[in-house]
């Protein structure tokens, strides 16, 4: 097990702070913005037409798998790393992770190694957890991101009294965004043990990204590109509904590839970045990187990302912000980087109780710690599904389902207010529950709710 101690790195602290100083307002000029040059995003169809080399194995002997592990379950009310909440069949995410590379590894005879970039928030727990995986076939390295200070909103200077993480001092410090992951891989040493046991490309994902497993062929095209120049950065992106519209795009800027926030639009131009018809795809933060681009970039002190500034309250009424960096970002700083739009089965994150439903549901089905959608699904989309605020924590939703319903023919579904399901429920077509304040309702083992709104009040009492 490789680990590196989380520690303040002043050198980076003070660079972040001096970068927000300098960018005031919108960091992106909006008539510089342009459509990327068609060949720039390539349609997944185009790299899989390629096919396969017999080489596969030596192929994916360069391959090391990087999972961004720095976030709690505090938004889904648990405690401790997200990636140890139970997603499927009692698995975690990070059961899943392993599970999909171990079959990787025995499948194709590779040692294909993960990676997990924790925090200081993350790290003690997920340290624990991992002796558990000893025994499979999967080589698991961790490294920490860095530790910065939150920095008071209104005299611009640190919360922290010192560079302690104890006591008061606990809330004074944040992990810096997943842009820090280039010079934390950097600065642990990892980087340079994985380029010389011959490994090439890391692929890097937001560890509650179900969909995010690792492409052969896209891989392959990143090994074998078909003009012979090296692609040093790829970003997935995946094509924008209406629940994306915020989510970052790529643009063409200055002659580069670039990534826009909405962060970091004028105002007057958030309604067009959000157009879906204008920018049609969006960053899934499925990334494959150059592990000596990384390196040679790093060297150079030449990785360009925009400071994110996240405004946030402690717990004490502080008004504090952090400084924080996108991984993504840092595309226009590689050479020849290239946009691949991907299925969008490609991007199944979990951030929600409703997303949790969906994964634990019949729509999708399991394998070697892989979800597929389910082939008996007559539609290739997925349901919209929005659950009340009573679902919010994994404990309470747990608690309102005695099983999880069949959904393979749902379309759209809101519950809201005091609702609990009884076993063998089917959800049909567009169900609409709602529960009025003081109302209780309970839909009965084996209903079938097809194209239904059920309001008002419905007891099932024991007798």
């Amino acid at each position: 097990m490789y680990k590196i101690l989380a520690k303040p790195c002043l050198k980076m602290v003070l660079l972040s702070f001096k970068k927000f100083l300098q960018e005031k307002g919108p960091s992106v000029d909006w008539g510089k913005i342009q459509r990327p040059p068609e060949d720039s995003i390539q349609p997944y169809e185009k790299i899989k037409a390629r096919g396969l080399p017999d080489n596969i194995s030596s192929v994916l002997n360069k391959l090391v798998v990087v999972k961004l592990n720095g976030g709690l379950g505090t938004s889904m009310g648990c405690k401790g790393p997200k990636s140890l909440i139970g997603v499927r069949n009692e698995n975690t995410f990070l059961d899943l992770t392993v599970q999909q590379i171990e079959h990787l590894n025995k499948t194709y005879n590779t040692d294909v190694p993960l990676v997990l970039m924790n925090s200081f928030n993350t790290d003690e727990d997920t340290k624990k957890i991992l002796q558990k995986y000893n025994h499979c076939r999967v080589k698991i390295y961790t490294f920490n991101q860095s530790r910065y200070p939150r920095i008071n909103k209104e005299s611009l200077l640190p919360v922290a009294k010192d560079v302690s993480y104890s006591g008061e001092n606990t809330e004074a410090w944040y992990p810096p965004g997943h842009g820090d992951i280039y010079a934390s891989f950097y600065n642990s040493g990892l980087l340079d043990t994985l380029i010389g046991e011959g490994k090439e490309y890391i692929f890097v994902s937001n560890i509650d990204n179900l969909g995010a497993t690792v492409d052969l062929y896209i891989l392959n095209h990143l090994m074998n590109p078909p003009n012979g120049k090296p692609c040093e950065f790829v970003m997935e992106v995946t094509n924008k509904t209406r629940a994306d519209v915020k989510g970052g795009t790529l643009t063409q800027y200055e002659g580069k590839l670039r990534l826009v926030e909405i962060a970091q639009v004028p105002k007057a131009h958030v309604d067009e970045f959000k157009s879906v018809s204008k920018f049609k795809i969006f960053n899934t933060n499925n990334l494959w990187i150059s592990l000596a681009a990384v390196k040679r970039l790093q060297e150079q002190n030449a990785i360009d990302m925009e400071i994110i500034v996240n405004p946030k309250t402690l717990d004490g009424g502080l008004n504090v912000i952090q400084l924080e960096t996108a991984v993504g970002a840092a595309i226009k700083s590689f050479e020849n980087s290239l946009g691949i739009n991907v299925p969008r089965s490609r991007f199944l994150p979990v951030k929600t109780t409703s997303d949790l439903l969906l994964v634990m549901s019949n729509l999708y089905s399991l394998n070697a710690g892989s979800l597929t959608m389910s082939e008996k699904r007559e539609f290739p989309t997925v349901p919209l599904v929005k659950l009340g605020s009573s679902f919010t924590k994994v404990q309470d939703y747990l608690r309102r389902f005695e099983s999880i319903p069949d959904m393979l023919e749902l379309d759209h579904l809101t519950v809201s207010g005091d609702v609990t399901f009884g076993k063998n429920v089917s959800l049909k077509g567009t169900v609409i529950i709602i529960a009025n304040h003081g109302d209780r309702i309970d839909i009965p083992p084996g209903a079938v709710l097809e194209n239904k709104i059920v309001s008002g009040n419905l007891r099932i009492l024991d007798h």
